[in-house]
């Protein structure tokens, strides 16, 4: 049982029709925005600069909602169409080919609907934005190309009234007050997908936290550091230290948590960043865990990133098996005791999932997650400590910056194992019976 439905056009990913174009890749996105809060009115000028893979007679870009103003192609005014969020400008480029395109456009964007997967995107909050793009949802507030497996570096200029903090998916290069405005200039050196890029506008104050490789920071609202956010937050450094030494080096420059003033549902992974609501400044495991869940995702997710959406275990899998890591070594719960409530959860669930094809309805489904930790854990059982961690630095030395498959994965478990482990993988992945549980030889 697989998902095979057929995509909009050539490229899109069959999870998510009518997103990206595989004719050409954008290399890097120059994007100058301007806020303002009061009517959730933004206005954009965004230069993409690109490399066709193919000949192609037009340049397709997505972008939702928003008003084009003009569009350039090399600097020359082009015409162009905009239905169904899908900017098309007939210009013929030839294979190879490098060109830029260059985007005006305003209006009050608002998240990317989608009948399956939700809403995504940018989306208000009571007293500043939000972007929680994965992963249909960029286009709701810039021009891109939006497929995962189109990594580009970025440039984001972002004004806003001066009594707001922004924080964006990059470094922050400077900051230049005009009147009222201030201009938050960062750059994305790090190759980043659309839907891991992010802004996020709020009346906020950062803690700088130390004792990680990296600078590591939290920006929230003043009033809400407290006992609670030491116990929950106040441990990133502890956690990102945990996970370099299993995982290898911290993959980006900084890492930053952003908790809004509102109360989300679930935190929001972007690449270097993370956005929790203020329900999470808790001492529970419930909140600890997600925030080590997202730490964990600059590796697995962010540095290391599926080429389609049907690999999304690689992400949630190793994710949650991270929380179950932390857990063991926090002193909160042996990481066997949470295989085995977990797996005794899932044993009692419908058996309707293929974790390495779920199709876009399941894609977040809890099973994902749980099931994907349960095939981690169930790989660490088969080939023992030393060979699985050494899988898994080796697994993201070898493609931080890039795009992977679960076939890819598998065969450098396999190389690295020094043994064929299909069996395993497809008691795993490809079937929806459940394997017995797995269990490890050591305490």
């Amino acid at each position: 049982m697989s998902f095979t439905a057929r995509p909009a056009h050539p490229g899109s990913d069959p999870y998510v029709p009518g997103h990206g174009d595989a004719s050409y890749d954008v290399l890097h996105y120059d994007l100058a925005l301007g806020y303002k809060l009061v009517g959730n009115r933004l206005d954009g000028d965004a230069t993409l600069t690109c490399r066709a893979l193919t000949a192609t007679d037009a340049i397709r870009v997505d972008l939702h909602a928003l008003r084009l103003q003009k569009v350039f192609v090399n600097g020359r005014p082009e015409k162009f169409t905009h239905r169904g969020g899908k900017l098309v400008v007939k210009h013929p480029v030839g294979s190879g080919e490098q060109f830029q395109v260059r985007v005006k456009y305003a209006g009050n964007p608002r998240p990317v609907p989608s009948r399956v997967l939700g809403s995504a995107g940018w989306e208000e909050l009571a007293d500043g934005a939000i972007v929680a793009a994965q992963p249909h949802g960029a286009p709701s507030w810039f021009p891109c190309n939006d497929r995962p497996d189109n990594k580009a570096t970025y440039s984001l200029a972002v004004t806003a009234p001066s009594d707001y903090y922004v924080a964006v998916a990059g470094e922050l290069v400077t900051t230049k007050r005009s009147g009222s405005a201030t201009t938050w200039s960062y750059q994305q050196d790090a190759p980043m997908p659309t839907y891991l890029a992010t802004v996020q506008i709020g009346r906020y104050e950062v803690t700088e936290q130390t004792g990680a490789p990296v600078p590591v920071r939290t920006i929230a609202p003043a009033e809400r550091h407290s006992d609670n956010f030491q116990a929950s937050f106040g441990r990133q450094a502890e956690m990102l230290n945990f996970f370099t030494q299993i995982y290898g080096d911290y993959p980006f420059t900084s890492y930053t948590a952003v908790v809004t003033d509102d109360e989300l549902e679930i935190p929001l992974e972007s690449q270097g960043l993370s956005t929790f609501g203020r329900n999470f400044i808790d001492d529970g495991w419930d909140a600890i865990r997600l925030i080590a869940h997202e730490i964990s995702h600059q590796w697995f997710g962010n540095a290391v990133t599926l080429r389609q959406w049907k690999d999304i275990w690689l992400h949630e899998g190793f994710a949650c098996y991270s929380e179950w890591l932390w857990s063991h070594e926090s002193g909160v719960k042996p990481v066997q005791e949470r295989v085995n409530d977990h797996y005794e959860k899932l044993a009692n669930l419908p058996r309707d999932l293929l974790l390495g094809d779920p199709g876009p309805e399941l894609m977040f489904d809890d099973r994902v997650y749980k099931r994907g930790a349960l095939t981690v854990h169930a790989l660490r059982a088969r080939v023992g400590d030393n060979t699985f961690f050494e899988i898994l630095r080796t697994w993201v030395a070898a493609n931080n910056g890039g795009n992977v498959t679960t076939e890819m994965f598998i065969a450098h478990v396999n190389e690295f194992a020094g043994e064929d482990l299909s069996d395993l993988f497809d008691a795993w992945l490809f079937s929806t019976e459940l394997p017995e549980p797995p269990r490890l030889h050591h305490p």
